[in-house]
């Protein structure tokens, strides 16, 4: 069967494979959200206090609609932005479900892929375990 031969037969020819993720990142931020201010304080002050994260940034009120049990909601919730080392994010991710309120609380890893070396290098120094 050659590359060309799905057309022959009708249906789209797949192929299976098996990819590792590996982290090709050092740094990321990771994003979370919440339904009060004082909600939002508290993660962000508990993840830099456990040095889960270098800074935490709490942001809103913001408004979210989602979809929940079962039909579409909309809520006045508040974003908290953290800043840490890939090496330090399943710390961070473990410390934020610990922490949370929500049953399935939002925790969303974006990579870094450049950033300004002096603050990067702030930002591993703050996150390693004392």
């Amino acid at each position: 069967m050659t590359p060309n031969d799905h057309r022959a037969i009708g249906w789209p020819l797949r192929r299976v494979v098996e990819v590792a993720v590996v982290p090709e990142y050092e740094y990321c931020q990771v994003v979370t959200t919440t339904d009060s201010r004082s909600a939002a304080d508290a993660l962000a002050r508990g993840a830099a206090e456990a040095r889960v994260a270098a800074c935490a940034q709490v942001v809103g009120p913001i408004t979210s609609t989602y979809w929940w049990e079962g039909r579409v909601d909309t809520a006045e919730e508040w974003q908290v932005v953290f800043k840490t080392t890939a090496e330090r994010y399943p710390a961070l991710e473990e410390h934020l479900r610990s922490h949370h309120g929500y049953d399935v609380p939002e925790i969303l890893c974006t990579p870094v892929t450049a950033g300004n070396p002096s603050y990067l290098e702030w930002l591993s120094a703050e996150t390693r375990p004392r």
